[in-house]
């Protein structure tokens, strides 16, 4: 086989070490390697630069293993081109892997172009997305937070939840807090309602007569200042991204565009763009995209017949924020979505149908980015109108087997005239 690449280097990264492989073509096409095991404070990994440009090396060939090999990438960006390689696609063979091994295939498959890289996207892209990866994850803890609040009234008795709408609302909030400030009488509770709820003060009543205990208290309490932290963490967030957004102008942009597609909301659009970026010409098309999000099935061919796959494993930041668009994209009615939805949802069940509104979703915002427009919405008849010959052939057989005879005949729209006559 060929080699493409005269020196280059491979290195198995873990915690606390590296181990690296360079290798090179001599004049007499033979192949010298060397190996060396270096630690991975940032001295050392410049210790390891030095050794590497010591044979002139250009390329290096390193896994993605979890965080580990992103200060070895800070550091040899500067000298080498780097090849970040999914430690999935280069597996050794059972029984004879180690760490020199696995420098050692890593840096031959490198040699011969047999590698492909992962993307790596830009700084200001890479510092967006850790804002928005972070922010996901305090409002998912703020959700566990809520649910065990939601424990602790069920334990004591009380059964707010079943007649306040939410137990994040203004009245429900200040009747958490009165519990906690010591105050348990259900009607002085009771009066406390705003808005709606002022017609339900005998129903609150009811609902907040139970076995609220000082452990209760105590729960509540710092349940409540953990939700406040969040709160204000969340708000700190949301105001750092939006310092970003100033700057990064693109994103902006897209994330404007983005807002208007049904069931894409601003904190959405913002995950789209954090994870994929503005700039689409690393993707063929959107069916690129939408494979490497995760939101298309895998290859499973054997005998020439096409089994069915599930969908294979992708971004799950994007996709988990997709499927949730998803089924908000489909409550909208008289959309193209909802009609994609659920003549899918017919033949291939919700689960399938929700996934492919799903990679729909991502597919308009790739071309959305492109084109740098906002939504069009198409409609929900756009299927109908799309072909309506194959509409009315599926609609005059599906009347025939029912057993009415069928007999079609075009509307007659009145003229301007005839209206004005009929007027």
């Amino acid at each position: 086989m060929d080699i493409l690449i005269p020196c280059c280097a491979a290195l198995d990264v873990h915690k606390k070490f590296l181990v690296a492989c360079r290798r090179r073509l001599l004049s007499d096409k033979t192949v010298e390697s060397q190996t060396r095991r270096f630690s991975t404070m940032t001295r050392n990994l410049e210790a390891l630069a030095a050794w590497l440009a010591e044979w002139a090396c250009t390329d290096v060939a390193l896994e993605s293993t979890g965080v580990y090999w992103q200060p070895v990438y800070n550091i040899l960006q500067e000298h080498f081109t780097i090849c970040l390689v999914n430690a999935a696609h280069v597996k050794q063979l059972p029984g004879r892997k180690t760490d020199v091994n696995d420098a050692t295939w890593l840096a031959q498959l490198l040699q011969h172009g047999l590698l492909r890289g992962s993307y790596i996207p830009p700084i200001e892209q890479r510092e967006l997305r850790d804002l928005t990866r972070y922010r996901q994850s305090l409002v998912e803890e703020r959700t566990r937070i809520l649910n065990r609040l939601q424990k602790v009234l069920e334990d004591a008795n009380l059964k707010l939840a079943s007649v306040a709408t939410s137990i994040q609302g203004i009245t429900a909030q200040e009747i958490l807090r009165s519990l906690v400030a010591g105050e348990t009488d259900p009607v002085v509770l009771a009066n406390l309602a705003r808005g709606q709820l002022q017609k339900k003060k005998t129903e609150l009543e009811q609902a907040l007569t139970g076995r609220f205990r000082p452990h209760h208290r105590y729960l509540l309490g710092q349940l409540l200042s953990h939700l406040d932290y969040l709160d204000t963490e969340i708000a700190d967030l949301d105001a750092r991204i939006d310092g970003m957004l100033k700057v990064l102008l693109p994103f902006a942009e897209a994330v404007e565009h983005l807002d208007t597609i049904p069931g894409i909301e601003r904190t959405t659009a913002l995950i789209i763009v954090a994870e994929i970026g503005v700039d689409m010409s690393r993707y063929p098309n959107d069916r690129h995209l939408a494979a490497w999000a995760g939101l298309t099935p895998g290859n499973n061919e054997t005998g020439g017949r096409q089994r069915s796959s599930p969908i294979r494993k992708g971004n799950r930041y994007i996709k988990r924020a997709l499927v949730q668009a998803a089924w908000a994209a489909v409550r909208k009615k008289g959309s193209y979505l909802r009609e994609m939805y659920y003549r899918l949802a017919q033949r291939r069940g919700p689960n399938k149908a929700i996934i492919a509104v799903a990679r729909t979703l991502l597919q308009i915002a790739y071309h959305l980015i492109i084109r740098k427009e906002v939504y069009k919405e198409l409609g929900s008849k756009f299927f109908d109108e799309r072909d309506r010959e194959r509409t009315q052939q599926r609609l005059v057989k599906r009347l025939q087997s029912l057993g009415f005879v069928v007999t079609i005949q075009d509307e007659v729209r009145p003229t301007a005239e005839h209206s004005f006559a009929a007027a």
